[in-house]
């Protein structure tokens, strides 16, 4: 299957946005007074590391895939136009 160049693009802005948004929310999570109950983590803390991990795998995931589709974009372009290939 072969992704346009603007999906590509798309999908490397989702990874960005993925880790610009998370890790603050994360910090967020952390200082909130919910998150610990007598120095010990609580549910509230775990649950949200979990969604936050998660987050992060998927938008890492989704930002790999816009990399690798704009680079096999531009391969296929450079064909076309009788460029050698890399």
């Amino acid at each position: 299957m072969v992704i346009s160049r603007r999906w590509a693009v798309f999908l490397t802005a989702v990874g960005v946005w993925t880790w610009v948004i998370w890790p603050r929310f994360g910090l967020a999570i952390w200082q909130d007074d919910r998150s610990f109950a007598d120095g010990r983590p609580t549910s509230f803390l775990i649950v949200h590391a979990a969604l936050i991990a998660t987050s992060l795998a998927v938008g890492t995931a989704v930002g790999v895939l816009g990399i690798r589709a704009w680079r096999t974009s531009r391969k296929l372009s450079a064909v076309a136009a009788g460029a050698p290939k890399d």
